[in-house]
Parts: C-alpha cells; structure tokens; sequence
C-alpha cells in the first residue's frame, strides 16, 4: 500500500473555510465558526500546519497558540486528519514538524494540550510524541464536566510536557517520528 503524498505548511487565510469542512468530517471534533478557522489560519498560522494533498485540498490541520502567559509553551487546540489519511502516522508527522517549527522560530520548549479521558486516540498521539522528544509529561483536569461544561461535556484533561530542546529540522524529527 502506498501513502499518498502530503505537504506541510504554514496556514494560509486562504484554508479558513476548507479547515471549517475538515473539523465537521473529524467527528466528534468541536466545530467552531468560520471565522475563528480563518483566525486560526491567519493570525494563528505561526503556532498551526496544514497538510494538503497532491491536489492541494486539506487533509490534515493543527492548530495550537503560544499562551501569553507562557510564551515558552505550544498549546495544541485541536488535530484534524481526514478520514481518507487516517493511520498512516500523519498527525504525529504534523506536529512533530510543527514542534520543529515552533521549538526553533519562537523558543518554544513545552507542549500542552486539552484531551478528554475517553479519547484514546489523542492520548497515544501526544504520548508517542513526548517519547519521540524524550521529555515527561504530567496531567490534571483543567475543565472539568461539571465544573465548567454544565454536565454536557468530558472533562479536559492537560497533558504538559517539557522542556525539550529545538530539534536542528523538522527533517530530524520526521526521520523518527
């Protein structure tokens, strides 16, 4: 079986809208308004990727955002891959390079990111990457169900891990991801 060909990229504005598509595919990912994807896409491309095909349609996105109280951390928001990608290692490629980026362009040496308990698939992607990084990572419930969701939502669990060193290229990391 061969794996189709993807580029990794810096967002665009441009990739607002095909990103709203992507999220409603990536059930039970929270939509949010086309507007906050075109934020997302645009004031927000430094901290995110996108991942297109050979047609150039998108197939993959991460955002994330540099808390401002923690400039020194990548927070993930959300990892969207398209159903026709799925297992065939693209998320962990994404941020693996997005780490890359990030660690090098903005002094970025810690990860965080929100997941729910009963999403196995995020807790294995963020666990195999802070491997990959050799770091450790601690939890603790962030949002919880009733404390903040009235009931109608898991709770949000933060994975932070760190501090990790800026890898010399997103190649470097892509070679052991």
């Amino acid at each position: 079986m061969s794996v189709p060909t993807v580029t990794l990229r810096r967002p665009t504005d441009g990739d607002g809208y095909p990103l709203h598509e992507l999220v409603a595919r990536c059930q039970p990912l929270d939509t949010n308004s086309v507007y906050c994807n075109l934020l997302q896409c645009s004031d927000f491309a430094d901290t995110s990727i996108a991942a297109t095909n050979a047609d150039g349609q998108l197939v993959g996105f991460i955002s994330g955002y540099c808390p401002p109280a923690r400039p020194d951390t990548l927070f993930v928001w959300q990892v969207a891959v398209d159903a026709s990608m799925r297992g065939q290692g693209l998320a962990l490629r994404m941020l693996m390079a997005l780490i890359a980026r990030v660690a090098r362009e903005q002094s970025v040496s810690q990860l965080e990111t929100t997941i729910s308990p009963d999403n196995g698939a995020s807790q294995a992607l963020f666990k195999k990457a802070f491997a990959k990084l050799g770091v450790d990572y601690s939890t603790r419930t962030l949002f919880s169900r009733a404390e903040h969701f009235a009931g109608k939502h898991e709770d949000e669990v933060l994975y932070r891990a760190g501090p990790f060193a800026a890898p010399h290229s997103e190649e470097e990391l892509e070679e052991n991801a």
